[in-house]
């Protein structure tokens, strides 16, 4: 029995088209591959090839530049059915999104004529470099540091952490400390992977995801040219703040494929597992797992949707955002160690994907700010009503 097609309403016939062609992808391409690809931590590269071909890479940009000019809310919708059939797919869709946010948002019209396109097309894959080993989720505190030299270019010094696709990005968004003031002496760069001076460390190992190469990101001297600022010296933390904002509900929409993926295990399990005669999903210890895992899901897709749709008529959504994260993936750890539960010991064991589901799951309550840093931003929202 195949994973069921989730009921959406969609705004379009075009975007109810492109959502079907994403689940075909998925189901075809995607899917087969991902627990191979975890066991040996292959990086799945020539699937995001695959994926920008097909104009998944950059669904919310416009077309003029390469992209498909879609509202957030399809593109979220498009994140989670990748994410639904292998969550570093999924994920790294949203990490290279971020990555092209700043260019896109903050760019001078010049500057996005000559480098979104190939960005948006499928053949360059991206990263977004703002996290640093001691500061984490601190954005003002970095260290990183883009010194102007006399003609004008930056030589950037330092160590970023925790970086998506670190060492197979040909691109990354670099957040750099160009003044000591604070959160106003930061600026933002968009720097080519083949940059003398720029190194990748060797890949952490992750108790999940080990197919998204994650790692950190050496600036060694390197020389970024003045062309590649992107919005004027020290506007950088407003850069990097906005493509959180939109980077969360990226995050958000993984958690919900990601939460469906086990649910989608457990139903079809629930009902063919049989105990005292009967399939399991009769027994109420077990159907209500179910079923507070399904309206935690369903919960969680419409604060992403409701928070989308927000962001596509121009109005603030930072808060629903961080809420969207914080409930999203929560919700997500919550459903998956549950739905281990409804497997017993089948989920224990990796011949069933929940346990890969349940480890791959916490890191969504870290990622894009963690879940007490979104607590934070929702408190001081109220506060400052």
């Amino acid at each position: 029995m195949g994973a069921p097609v989730i009921d959406r309403q969609l705004p379009t016939d075009d975007a109810a088209a492109l959502l079907e062609l994403t689940r075909e992808l998925a189901v075809r391409e995607v899917a087969p591959r991902a627990a191979a690809a975890e066991r040996s931590a292959e990086f799945p590269r020539d699937l995001f090839r695959t994926l920008g071909r097909a104009g998944l890479l950059g669904l919310p940009y416009p077309e003029e530049h390469g992209g498909s000019g879609q509202p957030y809310e399809v593109y979220l919708q498009v994140v989670e059915e990748l994410a639904r059939a292998w969550l570093a797919v999924g994920l790294g869709v949203s990490v290279h999104t971020l990555s092209c946010h700043a260019l896109a948002n903050f760019g001078s019209e010049e500057q996005k004529r000559r480098w979104l396109p190939d960005m948006l097309g499928g053949e360059l894959l991206g990263a977004y470099c703002l996290s640093e080993p001691h500061c984490g989720s601190d954005a003002a505190a970095l260290r990183t540091r883009a010194e102007r030299q006399a003609d004008g270019d930056y030589l950037v010094t330092g160590t970023k952490a925790w970086i998506t696709h670190g060492g197979v990005a040909d691109f990354s968004t670099l957040l750099a400390r160009t003044g000591d003031d604070g959160a106003k002496g930061i600026s933002a760069f968009l720097v080519p992977a083949e940059t003398p001076g720029v190194v990748a460390a060797p890949a952490e190992r992750k108790m999940g995801m080990k197919a998204s190469i994650t790692s950190q990101v050496v600036f060694d001297g390197a020389r970024v040219p003045a062309e590649r600022r992107l919005g004027a010296e020290g506007e950088g933390f407003g850069v990097a703040m906005a493509a959180l904002d939109a980077g969360r509900l990226g995050i958000a929409a993984c958690a919900v494929g990601l939460a469906q993926a086990a649910l989608d295990v457990a139903v079809e399990y629930a009902g063919e597992r049989t105990a005292f005669g009967r399939p399991i999903g009769d027994f109420q210890g077990v159907s209500f797992l179910l079923a507070d895992a399904a309206a935690g899901i369903e919960a969680s897709r419409q604060l992403y949707l409701a928070a989308a749709r927000r962001k596509d008529a121009g109005r603030p959504y930072a808060t629903q955002a961080a809420m969207a994260k914080l409930v999203a993936t929560d919700t997500c750890m919550k459903v998956t160690t549950d739905m281990v539960q409804v497997l017993g010991g089948a989920g224990y064991v990796e011949d069933y994907p929940v346990e890969r589901y349940m480890r791959e799951a916490k890191v969504l309550q870290i990622v894009e700010g963690t879940n007490q840093i979104q607590r934070l931003v929702i408190g001081r929202a109220l506060l400052e009503r």
